[in-house]
């Protein structure tokens, strides 16, 4: 807790209240675009969810539903990847059962026939925890003919209910959203700006990105969904319609997203230092804002863009085909998915760009575009021999990424520098497999080989591999890369050319006075040894691990070899 003295160090008492130009205090209430006070305070928030605004709140719920013996289970938001037997590992949308919650950061829970420790920060808890034991007793109202008119009526009033449970769901978490993100403006960003001293612009878009204009849609968001809420009877509430209208609007988490490890960065540094530790502490009270501290309140945007589709999912469970909103709810659900996979591919062509920026600068001789400024995803590489006209072989390294294929020449006695000897486009030319034997055209004979053939010149390539899996792999390869072509055209994946100038800057700066030689990427830290924490249990682990995926759906794109042919083809590390 900070001492009242070191608040005072940054405010003094009138500062409490913020007083706006005109020599007035400022209202707290939020107001939407047309200047309009929207119709809830924080303290009627308080009083109608109090466990989703007090510390701990939602821990003793799920306690006090286990201790009465009823079945809480929760769904991932994030792939959970550990080789610690003391920990659950599971992907992202599989259902935990959550046997224990009496620690904040891990629970003990249950998936298929495991029971184990998982960081609580991962998981969504689902709606309606009654599902189960109603699904058990279902088998009784079959048994008794006499009762089944009133047993579906049971079952429509259940059906009801539970829908009416995940609307209200959906609009008090919204709230309470909006609540955050206000006091993430309110509380912190405007303080900041205060104090030129201590902050530069530039560490200010690092930490908070582009949250200021993720607060402003969610207002808007929150408006028409509102509009579309039937208070009196939120079963009959029409909401899907609201998240089809504001798809697109979206698509500005995923510059947060992509920003956000970057954040942490930041403020880990700058919480070095005491000063700045008492300061973000001061900017909580001040702003009367939940115990939670500030890298906390930075995840909340990550977190919420990966919830949409589960409690969507939740919603068209509940919803009935003959429901009025079945269909939009229907289309939501997918739409919410989509942009949680594009923020995700993005967050991973990002990560991408990086590694092939650094690839680029140890090709020696390197000539030409760079290679990010058509390409941002390596999908294949290899070696193959190059075949001319006049039958004279050429072995190269080949690198197959979207766009354009680009060749190299190993150096003789260092076989981890590689020359740059050309590149090939890839939108130009046509995919031709060829049949073991004699080439009619070159009147070579020629196997396990194929052509690229020019479509807008009379320029023909023709590779052959060494074995016929080999072939097999690139011919894939090249269907791969013309199919992600025409996906990454409809998504409307693209990078930034202030995204691509930043990473080749970064990997001269990193290459700068280095001998030339490509080598993989960075080896991972070995996995820590948790310190024991004495449980009833075996030993609670006393770290959250870092979110590593942020899209709910499962990667239409299997992770791509590059790296891992790297490594192989390096045996000199530097």
């Amino acid at each position: 807790m900070v001492a009242r003295g070191e608040i005072a160090r940054f405010w003094s008492l009138e500062s409490l209240h913020m007083v706006s130009s005109d020599g007035g205090t400022e209202s707290t209430a939020l107001v939407d675009d047309n200047g309009s006070e929207e119709d809830y305070s924080y303290e009627d928030l308080c009083q109608a969810n109090p466990r989703y605004l007090q510390p701990g709140g939602e821990q003793l719920a799920i306690n006090e539903l286990i201790s009465d013996g009823s079945v809480v289970c929760a769904e991932a938001l994030w792939d959970h990847v550990t080789m610690d037997d003391q920990e659950l590992g599971f992907k992202a949308g599989d259902v935990i059962q959550v046997l224990e919650a009496s620690n904040k950061d891990w629970w003990w829970g249950r998936n298929e026939d495991k029971e184990a420790w998982f960081p609580a920060s991962f998981v969504r808890l689902r709606v309606n925890q009654e599902e189960l034991s109603e699904n058990s007793s279902s088998t009784q109202g079959e048994e008794q003919e006499e009762d089944a008119g009133k047993n579906r009526h049971k079952h429509l009033e259940s059906k009801h209910q539970m829908r009416t449970n995940v609307i209200q769901e959906i609009m008090n978490t919204e709230r309470v959203y909006i609540k955050h993100l206000k006091d993430i403006c309110e509380g912190y960003i405007r303080q900041c700006r205060k104090h030129t001293g201590m902050f530069t612009v530039a560490q200010l878009a690092t930490i908070f990105g582009n949250i200021e204009d993720i607060y402003k849609f969610q207002r808007k968001f929150l408006k028409d969904l509102e509009k579309q809420y039937n208070k009196e009877e939120p079963h009959l509430s029409e909401i899907g319609s609201c998240f089809l209208q504001h798809q697109e609007g979206f698509a500005i988490y995923s510059e947060y997203c992509n920003n956000h490890p970057g954040a942490c960065a930041e403020l880990s540094n700058l919480m070095k230092q005491g000063r700045y530790r008492h300061f973000f502490e001061a900017c909580r009270l001040l702003q009367q804002m939940i115990d939670i501290a500030i890298d906390g309140f930075l995840l909340t945007p990550v977190q919420k863009i990966c919830k949409y589709p589960l409690q969507l999912a939740e919603l068209l469970k509940y919803t009935t085909p003959e429901h009025s909103d079945y269909n939009n709810i229907k289309a939501a659900y997918e739409a919410m998915k989509n942009v949680a996979c594009l923020i995700n591919e993005r967050k991973r062509r990002l990560e991408s760009i990086d590694k092939i920026a650094r690839w680029q600068v140890s090709i020696v001789g390197w000539e030409g575009l760079d290679i990010l400024d058509r390409s941002s995803e390596l999908i294949h590489s290899g070696e193959l021999t190059k075949v001319t006209r006049h039958g004279k072989s050429q072995q190269r390294t080949f690198f197959l990424f979207d766009h354009q294929l680009v060749s190299c020449k190993k150096d003789l006695l260092r076989r981890d520098v590689l020359y740059y000897r050309g590149r090939t486009d890839m939108d130009d030319v046509e995919l031709v497999d060829l049949e073991d034997g004699r080439d009619k055209d070159w009147n070579l004979s020629v196997k396990n080989a194929f052509k690229l053939v020019s479509k807008s010149t009379d320029e023909v390539h023709l590779f052959c591999a060494r074995k016929q899996e080999d072939k097999v792999r690139w011919l894939q390869a090249c269907e791969d890369e013309r199919r992600r072509v025409r996906e990454d055209r409809e998504m409307g994946m693209e990078i930034s050319e202030n995204q691509k100038k930043l990473a080749m800057l970064n990997a001269q700066k990193a290459g700068h006075g280095k001998s030339k030689g490509y080598s993989g990427c960075p080896v991972a830290p070995p996995h820590q040894n948790l310190h024991p924490l004495h449980q009833r249990h075996v030993t609670v682990p006393t770290s959250v691990p870092q979110q590593q995926v942020f899209a709910l759906a499962e990667p239409k794109r299997k992770p791509s070899l590059f790296w891992h042919t790297f490594n192989k083809l390096t045996p000199f590390k530097k």
